[in-house]
């Protein structure tokens, strides 16, 4: 479920009409709904009740300050990937014992940055990093809490480029050497080794590679504690997958993900972690465009928009697919036609879709691209020399610019040309 509905033919985020936004901010631009936020975050909240757990958003999905105050106003933790999404989290007032700092490729410097701003968990990746976190907390001064992310080898059954927990994957350490890893993790005396962490992939769409993938990580856990290791917390990660369509082939929901981690590691005392970032974010943004021409082809029409694959890059990088509506309701009965959706950059990659049933468009019609809000903004750059769009969050009738669209001069002061030019 979210926010944005039809109204009297015109669409809404919450109770603003989208197409007062666009006439004040101007187009593109993404639009959040505050209310969509935080109602996904309870789900899985509620979800994991009778457990000891904590939810952390996987703020890479969606990494505005006002996101994450948003979300961190009804209890949300974090999870990190980098010392900016780090910095960002502390700068929206996130305290470091609810941020868990994930990813392959850490830096002595985010440790060092981590650690002394305070950090709930490093989860490892290798044994590399372990040493080098526990010679940095070493030299602070500081013990480091830990986990060692395996690898399962579960295949996920998703998009090949966002699966994580295939033995061909670089992500975790193999399962079958978690016992000299973990050895390895107990000598270090600059570290403490509280548990385990897993993630096997993104956009799950069943909840069998999840249970294949917390099976294998019940049975270790028992191995660990015979080992003599005090495992007392398991990050189980995120990737449960949200509708892109309004077809009836949904994904499961929070409460049957949490019922599945309830039947398969309720029973060891652990505390739980899960680390959501797209069913939070991804229902609760909408990318809002205008349609510039409406150009005849040999054999088809073409919507070509103001929007473009450097604000939205999922279509061109994943082939994914986003539900397409104006933002005028068409009248009862009209009918639809074929559209190619493309926009101005100078790529044919620049498609967002091929042969899109739509109501009839004109210039300067406005449509809402559903699905929008995680891996949208995050990922846009400034290819073709277009400034990054801005982003809108609504609160009920209100709704502010969270970061406004550069103008062409700040994005081209910020080269520096050399002297001898």
């Amino acid at each position: 479920m979210d926010h944005f509905l039809y109204r009297d033919g015109a669409l809404y985020a919450e109770d603003v009409p989208v197409a007062e936004i666009a006439a004040a901010v101007g187009t593109p631009f993404y639009v959040y709904s505050t209310a969509t936020l935080q109602r996904h975050f309870r789900l899985f909240d509620e979800a994991l009740e009778g457990l000891d757990h904590l939810v952390c958003y996987a703020m890479k999905a969606a990494s505005n300050q006002a996101i994450l105050k948003t979300l961190a106003q009804v209890g949300a933790g974090m999870d990190v990937v980098s010392q900016g999404e780090y910095l960002r989290a502390k700068a929206a007032g996130v305290p470091g014992d609810k941020i868990v700092f994930s990813g392959v490729g850490k830096t002595a410097e985010e440790i060092r940055v981590a650690l002394s701003g305070g950090i709930r968990q490093f989860n490892v990746e290798s044994e590399p990093e372990m040493d080098v976190i526990n010679a940095v907390a070493q030299e602070l001064g500081v013990i480091a809490p830990i986990t060692v992310r395996v690898n399962p080898d579960v295949d996920a059954k998703t998009h090949a480029k966002i699966a994580t927990g295939k033995s061909e994957n670089k992500f975790g350490i193999p399962i079958s050497r978690a016992s000299a890893v973990y050895a390895h993790a107990a000598a270090l005396p600059g570290l403490d080794v509280i548990g385990i962490d897993v993630h096997i992939g993104s956009q799950l769409t069943e909840l069998e590679p999840f249970e294949k993938a917390y099976q294998k990580v019940a049975e270790l856990t028992e191995q660990l504690r015979s080992e003599g290791h005090n495992i007392r917390r398991l990050d189980l990660g995120g990737g449960l997958g949200i509708p892109y369509t309004r077809s009836n082939d949904a994904p499961p929901l929070p409460v049957e993900y949490g019922a599945l981690i309830k039947k398969t590691l309720g029973h060891l005392g652990c505390e739980i972690e899960i680390e959501p970032g797209r069913l939070i974010a991804g229902n609760a943004g909408l990318l809002i465009s205008k349609v510039i021409y409406v150009k005849s082809g040999e054999d088809r029409d073409f919507l070509i928009i103001d929007g473009a694959m450097n604000d939205l890059i999922r279509p061109a990088m994943y082939e994914a697919h986003h539900d397409i509506v104006p933002v005028t309701e068409p009248a009862a009965g009209v009918e639809s036609q074929p559209y190619d959706i493309v926009g101005p950059v100078c790529e044919s990659g620049d498609t967002f879709a091929k042969q899109r049933e739509m109501a009839p468009l004109a210039a300067d019609d406005l449509i809402a691209f559903r699905s929008a809000g995680a891996y949208g903004a995050v990922m846009a750059s400034e290819y073709n020399s277009r400034p990054l769009i801005p982003e809108v969050l609504v609160h009920g009738d209100q709704f502010a610019v969270i970061r406004a669209r550069p103008s062409f001069d700040e994005m081209i002061n910020r080269d520096s040309i050399p002297e001898w030019l």
